[in-house]
């Protein structure tokens, strides 16, 4: 047997043990929220799984946690990593807003802040401004280390172990799609609705993501664009967008990351970047 593949069939080795300590601990996390509480410290425990996953594996396979993309560098990627969630939820959100698919601004929203940042007699837009700047800076910092544990697994080992073995387009689909599964469950027991449709728009919306983010995590060679790019999505969506809108008839079809717009115009930016990938033979 050739050196190629015994390298070849040790990478599909360590990536069914990752798959297999990823499934072992993420249905503890799931069961613990569906059965007994859907409390915010389950929650974490399934946004670290990845981690905890990934730190084993390298453990069972003898390999150093040093050999993960720590390093803190190439600030182009670290700005593209927050630049561009906020520009494609930006996008998402104006067009709902324009095409009626929801209203601005939601005035429960805008007191809630009032009350948070104790400005009740401060006028509604300072109070508007205020809590975005505020969220878009301290929240997003506060929030990186609730994401850190799935970008610690999925871009700063999954992919890179994929990549021994799959393209750079099979490497984005296939993480994307698992990451995607990895969700599922909450979708289907907290999101409401439809669960068939929200979980296709989601899935759509988290390929598009995973070939943004691999492309910035290969070019980069370092997990963080992922990590900011991970915690800005969520932050400008669930904390900021979202609260703001006001739902209609048709709101639930398009809003959020279980509606059809941002996985339409996240899917745009994609797009450029698969090309973009293929023209650099990455």
């Amino acid at each position: 047997m050739t050196d190629a593949l015994l390298k070849t069939r040790d990478t599909w080795k360590t990536l069914g043990i990752f798959i297999v300590l990823l499934t072992v601990f993420t249905s503890i996390s799931h069961y613990a929220l569906i059965s007994l509480n859907p409390a915010s410290i389950y929650i974490g425990v399934l946004m670290i799984s990845p981690a905890l996953a990934a730190l084993l594996t390298l453990k069972i396979k003898g390999s150093s946690i040093s050999s993960l993309p720590w390093r803190f560098h190439n600030w182009k990627y670290m700005r593209l990593g927050y630049l561009t969630p906020v520009l494609y939820v930006a996008i998402s959100y104006a067009l709902i807003w324009i095409l009626g698919f929801g209203d601005v601004f939601n005035t429960e929203t805008l007191m809630e802040w009032s009350n948070e940042l104790g400005l009740e007699s401060i006028n509604s837009t300072i109070v508007l401004i205020t809590m975005a700047i505020l969220l878009a800076t301290v929240g997003v910092l506060k929030n990186l280390g609730s994401v850190f544990g799935e970008e610690l697994g999925w871009r700063g080992f999954f992919i890179f172990e994929l990549r021994k073995v799959m393209s750079f387009k099979s490497v984005a689909i296939v993480s994307g799609l698992i990451w995607s599964v990895f969700h599922w469950p909450i979708i289907i027991y907290y999101v409401g609705g439809n669960p068939v449709f929200h979980i296709a728009a989601f899935t759509v919306m988290i390929v598009a993501m995973s070939v943004i983010m691999t492309y910035y995590t290969f070019k980069s060679n370092s997990i963080w664009p992922a990590v900011i790019f991970h915690s800005v999505h969520n932050i400008f969506i669930q904390k900021i967008f979202t609260p703001l809108t006001i739902e209609t008839e048709e709101t639930v079809f398009w809003i959020d990351e279980y509606g059809l717009m941002i996985p339409i115009v996240s899917s745009v930016i994609a797009i450029y970047y698969w090309r973009k990938a293929k023209q650099e033979n990455l």
